[in-house]
């Protein structure tokens, strides 16, 4: 019912306020299952796809969105769920991963469309990373279901990580590649190589779609760099303004004793001056 009213109403605000741009739609099967495996840009990637594509798709989404206290909690949760969002807690790494998959396979038995972002979160600064070894290519290989590779488009610049209202007049796209076929590696699903190389597979597509810079480690760990650097840059800028403080401070006092001396010169010279 959700899914129906977001069609009906967000998806033609998205297209009046946005107009986003859809190319590759024909690539996605008319009826029976498939894998859609997208980049991952901004919050905003979770409205523009579901909204623009005729058929439903269900993606993983991370467990916070579900259960996160207050009003704006308990909007974003009833989006989730209306657009059939499947919550999973990644506390517990690979219990969520089991989750993921177990939830997956049974959308994908449905003969329904199943969601994945290989890099497992969003991209910190636009580049591409890593495709995450595991859920994709197992889910992959264990139902036989066809990977169409998806690339959005700027919708990192229409709402940037940390930004709730979002940039008007940009205009974001979706570019949706060929379905790719991996029958060839079926049963194969517990050889960490094979699931290695197709998932390396799907990146080079996306990154063919997206035309994004393609860095080969995962966004996670490059968000635990840029944290570090951004408080090894605050560190040092407080540092070098707490001894610039200093050297002003120390100016300022040498300037104070030299007037100060020289003060004193002054007035032994007007004392001497008024004895002779």
């Amino acid at each position: 019912m959700f899914y129906r009213l977001m069609k009906l109403i967000v998806a033609p605000l998205l297209r009046i306020f946005f107009r986003p741009w859809l190319e590759g739609e024909e690539n996605i099967p008319a009826e029976g299952a498939a894998i859609i495996a997208s980049n991952h840009l901004s919050f905003s990637d979770s409205f523009f796809f579901p909204a623009l594509i005729k058929r439903r798709v269900t993606f993983i989404a991370k467990a916070e969105y579900f259960n996160t206290p207050g009003l704006k909690g308990r909007l974003t949760a009833a989006f989730f769920k209306g657009v059939g969002q499947l919550p999973v807690d990644r506390s517990g790494v690979r219990g969520a991963g089991e989750a993921a998959i177990r939830s997956a396979i049974a959308v994908l038995d449905r003969g329904e469309l199943f969601g994945v972002y290989p890099e497992g979160t969003r991209s910190p600064d636009g580049k591409l990373y890593r495709g995450k070894v595991g859920g994709l290519a197992r889910v992959a290989l264990a139902t036989g279901a066809p990977v169409i590779p998806v690339a959005m488009i700027d919708t990192e610049k229409v709402q940037p990580p940390g930004q709730v209202i979002p940039n008007f007049g940009i205009r974001p796209g979706i570019r949706i590649g060929r379905p790719l076929d991996f029958s060839r590696y079926h049963g194969m699903e517990n050889d960490r190589f094979i699931l290695r190389s197709v998932t390396d597979e799907v990146m080079y597509e996306i990154m063919r779609l997206s035309g994004q810079e393609y860095v080969d480690i995962y966004a996670t760990a490059a968000k635990r760099q840029i944290a570090d650097d951004k408080k090894k840059a605050d560190a040092e800028r407080k540092a070098a303004a707490k001894a610039e403080k200093a050297e002003a401070e120390a100016e300022k006092a040498e300037a104070e004793k030299a007037e100060a001396e020289k003060a004193a010169a002054e007035k032994g010279e007007q004392k001497e001056g008024g004895s002779a």
